[in-house]
């Protein structure tokens, strides 16, 4: 409907534009408040799933990435867009699949405000060891530094001081449950207005998409094979295979696209290869769906 609509009536979608940063905002604050935050201390009392999960999201899938976009992403904006999606763990939708394919989702909810910092964290350091200099200089702008304050390390605050507000009062508990309802509509108006208002760079990039569907459909297979060589290697059961298939598998692409926004104009196709992922990767998640919990960690006879 954006692809339709920025084609019909191109004059008439600067609004879109101008409404997307709020919506960008709106939707990260949403998505961190449904990451238990105030819950770090207890997230390391499985010390073998932890460990396994960290190492798999941030030491390992880390150098599949980095060798995915090397070979399949010759255009710096594209690679710079691989990299940003590939290097960053989901750390919401994850917990709702790992729960379809049969993982213990307490596992999952104790992960995602680890994966979450540590994210935040060590993607400045992936990015100066993966990015050639002409790269690191696009990302050292003060327009990508206030997208990152703005509407990243400002709605975790605003999340995290939510969820102390609410923290053992119930009414005050199922208000901020009640906004696990908006994600879903918020993303669909930020992808809507994306497309609307990218119409002419998502013309022009169609003869990449078939490059990024075979990375992005190789990180999924090697991210559920390397869920297996962990879980096998840490002795993992199998509901806790389960997640960990499925947090290597999802990655956090709404929370770098702010990031991917503010670079500068030739740089628009890191945009593309953001949205386009994540359309690659709910596709995916249907298909782990089946093949997690039945070919990958299927349950003991």
């Amino acid at each position: 409907m954006g692809l339709a609509l920025g084609t019909a009536l191109p004059g008439r979608v600067g609004m879109l534009e101008a409404l997307l940063w709020p919506l960008l905002g709106a939707l990260l604050y949403v998505t961190f408040t449904q990451v238990p935050l105030t819950r770090l201390r207890g997230a390391w009392r499985d010390t073998r799933f932890m460990v396994a999960a960290v190492a798999g999201n941030f030491l390992l899938l880390p150098l599949v990435a980095w060798g995915l976009a090397s070979l399949f992403a010759a255009e710096p904006a594209v690679r710079l867009g691989m990299l940003l999606v590939l290097l960053v763990p989901c750390t919401d939708w994850f917990i709702t699949f790992s729960h379809l394919g049969g993982g213990r989702t307490h596992y999952a909810i104790a992960l995602s405000p680890i994966s979450l910092l540590l994210q935040i964290a060590l993607l400045p350091v992936y990015l100066w060891l993966f990015l050639d200099e002409n790269l690191r200089l696009a990302m050292v702008r003060h327009e990508l530094l206030l997208a990152f304050a703005g509407l990243i390390l400002l709605p975790l605050l605003l999340a995290f001081v939510t969820e102390t507000w609410a923290q053992g009062r119930h009414r005050r508990e199922a208000g901020i449950e009640r906004l696990g309802w908006l994600p879903v509509p918020l993303l669909a108006l930020v992808v809507f207005s994306i497309a609307a208002t990218q119409v002419g760079v998502v013309a022009d990039s169609l003869p990449l998409l078939s490059g990024l569907l075979l990375a992005f459909t190789a990180f999924l297979i090697a991210a559920a094979l390397l869920a297996r060589l962990l879980a096998r290697a840490f002795g993992l059961p199998t509901a806790q295979g389960r997640v960990l298939a499925f947090s290597l598998g999802t990655r956090n692409s709404f929370v770098v696209l702010p990031l991917a926004l503010s670079l500068p104009a030739s740089y628009e196709l890191a945009v593309v290869a953001i949205v386009f992922q994540s359309l690659v990767e709910l596709i995916g998640m249907a298909i782990f769906l089946w093949w997690v919990p039945r070919r990958l960690f299927p349950a003991a006879s």
